[in-house]
């Protein structure tokens, strides 16, 4: 990977990074206020709103530490190792805890009248494709330990090649 496209890529997850820290900090206080004049009836998703919308920031910030990280890897030259997989792990995992709170998202407003029933169907599909992603991870995961395994043998038949001559 070039020097150019590691620094566009981090350029990108530093402004993302600043974008999620500036919803934690700024909009999601400005949203709970917001919902402080909700409808009584629909006084209880606050709670839930606010806590789900945090803690998914949080699965992105996670997200893109994982990424930079990676990044770092392979700009080194050291992605082809085991330790890339500790990365990737989290990522899936980050993946499927945003995919059931998007899925936490449609249970919460499913009761009642707050939202029509499309709007739940198109958060479940979206909780669907949110796990789609984590899917293509662990796919490209497995990817990554072929070629782990591949760079391993590389490297003992180099060894024994060495020997030879």
């Amino acid at each position: 990977m070039g020097k150019l496209t590691v620094l566009a890529l981090r350029a990108v997850l530093v402004a993302l990074l600043a974008g999620s820290v500036f919803v934690q900090a700024v909009m999601v206080p400005l949203l709970a206020a917001d919902l402080e004049g909700l409808n009584t009836d629909y006084a209880y998703l606050r709670t839930p709103l606010l806590v789900i919308i945090f803690l998914g920031v949080v699965t992105v910030q996670v997200i893109l530490g994982c990424v930079w990280r990676l990044v770092t890897m392979v700009r080194r030259g050291t992605v082809f190792s085991h330790a890339a997989f500790r990365y990737v792990h989290i990522v899936i995992g980050a993946l499927v805890t945003a995919a059931l709170l998007v899925f936490a998202l449609a249970v919460v407003l499913a009761p009642g009248d707050p939202v029509a029933p499309g709007i739940v169907l198109l958060i479940c599909g979206a909780s669907l494709a949110v796990l789609g992603v984590a899917l293509v991870v662990l796919v490209l995961r497995m990817l990554l330990a072929q070629a782990v395994a591949r760079d391993v043998e590389a490297a003992q038949m180099q060894a024994e090649l060495d020997e030879v001559i």
